[in-house]
Formats: structure tokens, sequence, C-alpha cells
């Protein structure tokens, strides 16, 4: 490659355009034409091959630009590897702790967890958990509802030694409560022909009103004595029909009930035409 400084294109074809000036104006001896040519027909020649190297040159520019966003790609992975790594590290010690909130109180003297519910993907109620930690683990003070038996949990999960497992007995309880009662409020919300004649605090009972074909009344009972989960672990049916309840239809949905949330197993009902 043949490389010149700034300005040497345009000096050629400025030396160019005189040469040809001076040919037609002032009468030149045959060697000396002959030489003027030679040396503009070279200048030309390199002129351009100048000009087809350009692109190359381009080529070479774009290439290392190129590798400019290569590194750039590199630098970003490399960072998002490390925030990884980061968030993986706070993971482990959120897990540390049984993968609950907590922050020290009282000088260090105490820790208060907190307990967030949830059901189907949404959050619900979060509640507040103290425990003083010496001289013996002890709940101090605490949000949570009065129906979970929170001492005769610390005595089962034995509190003295595994914190862990009493704040997930405690987290189960409470999830448990959070879904009966978020699936007793959808009963309300997407089943207006439905009537709730009695629930408790905990949502361990509830009774429904259903209408089936004729007319009839149909009373409903649904009992959660299993205070961990949300699916009731009973059902009852009462009718004038005393036949009705034995049905095979019926024992089928009882069945249902039992299996699936109460307000997903009411729409399935209806959708049968079993009530109306």
């Amino acid at each position: 490659k043949c490389f010149l400084p700034p300005g040497v294109l345009s000096h050629l074809s400025l030396l160019e355009v005189q040469a040809r000036s001076r040919g037609s104006q002032v009468p030149q001896q045959p060697s000396r034409v002959k030489e003027l040519k030679a040396k503009v027909e070279a200048l030309t020649s390199q002129r351009d091959q100048l000009k087809a190297e350009a692109p190359v040159d381009k080529q070479r520019v774009d290439g290392e630009d190129e590798e400019m966003d290569v590194d750039s790609e590199s630098s970003e992975l490399f960072h998002l590897m490390a925030r990884h790594s980061e968030l993986m590290d706070l993971l482990h010690a959120h897990n540390l702790i049984g993968g609950y909130d907590a922050i020290t109180t009282n000088r260090g003297k105490s820790m208060c967890f907190s307990l967030a519910t949830q059901y189907e993907g949404v959050y619900l109620d979060t509640y507040n958990l103290e425990l003083n930690l010496k001289p013996n683990v002890r709940i101090s003070r605490h949000n949570i509802p009065p129906f979970i038996p929170l001492n005769s949990l610390a005595e089962q999960s034995d509190l003295q030694t595994d914190v862990r497992a009493f704040l997930a007995t405690v987290s189960q309880h409470l999830n448990a409560f959070a879904g009966r009662r978020q699936q007793l409020k959808l009963v309300k919300e997407q089943h207006k022909s439905v009537e709730v004649m009695e629930s408790n605090l905990l949502c361990s009972i509830l009774v429904l009103m259903f209408t089936v074909p004729k007319k009839t009344p149909l009373l409903c009972t649904l009992e959660y004595t299993d205070h961990t989960r949300c699916l009731p672990t009973q059902v009852h049916l009462n009718c004038e029909d005393e036949l009705l309840p034995d049905s095979p239809k019926w024992k089928k949905n009882c069945s249902l009930l039992m299996e699936v949330p109460v307000h997903r197993a009411l729409t399935a009902i209806k959708k049968a035409s079993d009530i109306i």
C-alpha cells in the first residue's frame, strides 16, 4: 500500500490540469511532452490506486469498531455475572435465616421477623414477630392473630434449638388462614347466587346455601380441621330432599369441594348445572 500526506491527491490533480494546460498553450519539445505525459500517467495511476485502497481502510476501521463492540458486550456480560454472583450470595444469606426478612432490635438482644402471606401469587397481609434471644429464645411481641397458637407451636418446634422450623410452622398456619379467607372473599365476589350463611374468624368453618334445579335449597358445610391447609377436610350436605346428598352427582361434587378451592369448585358445579 502507498500512503501520502493529506492534500497529495488534490495536488496531483492540479499538476495534471497544469500539464494539460501547458500542452495546449505552449509548444513543447516532443521529449519534454512525453516526459510530462509519463509523469501525469504515473501520478494518475497512483491516485487511482489510493482511491481503490480507501474502502479497504474503511473496512479496517469498521473491523476495529466491531472489536470495540465485542469488548463492550464482554464487559457488560462480566458485569451481569458479577451481579448474579452478588444476588446468589444475598439469597444464600436470606435462606440461612429461613427465607424471612429479619432485623435486629433491642441493641442486638432481639430479632424481628416479617412473615408475608400470599394466595395464588397475590401477596396479602404481612405479620411481624419479635423474638428475644437472651438468656433464652422466647416470643416477645407480635401482631399475629390470637387464634394462631404461637405458644404451642413454639413447644412443638423446639424454639430454643430450631428457630427456622418454628417460623416455617407459623408461616404455614398464616398462609393457610390467608388462603381460606381469600377463598371466602372470592366466593362472595364471584358467586352472587351462593349465600354465605356462616363463617368464623379462623375461616375454619364455612356454611353455604345453594339453590339446585327445581328451586330446592341445599345447605353445604365445609370444615377445615387441618389449620395448615386451605382445603376442607369434610363436606356435609343438608337438604329437604334426603336422597339428593347421597346421589352420585353430589357425591362427586363433595369430592370436588375437598380437592379444589371452593370458589373454583363452585364454578365447575354451576357449569354442570347442578346449582343455579
